[in-house]
């Protein structure tokens, strides 16, 4: 199992930027597609982005659809999720995932899709 750890977050005003890290411990990373989720207060854990386990293919919720960027450095064991012109509706915890299962063919949503989480990063951002 991949143990994922997570670095970036903080507070940052409204139409600024920021870099989310995703640290993960094993060589098996470059073998997962990996996603980013997050949570706000009072709501349930959603879907934001996600890569294919080549990084060819990515998938965005359409609210961060121009606005955010997700890539990953295999040899780094990294997976990265660039996030520009950002609006307080953003606000949550951040938090990435690997996918249950390696070399998957399609990019997934779905929560239960996952089978490894970091421990999240809190994003704030102010008005």
């Amino acid at each position: 199992q991949v143990q994922l750890v997570e670095s970036g977050g903080g507070l940052v005003q409204a139409g600024g930027s920021l870099r989310l890290s995703c640290a993960a411990s094993a060589r098996t990373f470059r073998s997962y597609a990996m996603g980013w989720f997050r949570q706000a207060p009072g709501k349930e854990r959603e879907f934001v982005a996600s890569i294919s386990w080549s990084g060819d293919s990515t998938d965005y919720t359409d609210s961060v659809k121009g606005r955010f960027t997700i890539s990953r450095d295999n040899a780094k064991n990294t997976v990265y999720l660039q996030m520009n012109s950002l609006k307080p509706e953003d606000t949550a915890v951040y938090y990435c995932a690997a996918d249950r299962r390696p070399y998957s063919h399609f990019l997934k949503e779905n929560l239960a899709d996952f089978g490894s989480w970091g421990p999240g990063t809190q994003v704030t951002v102010s008005s």
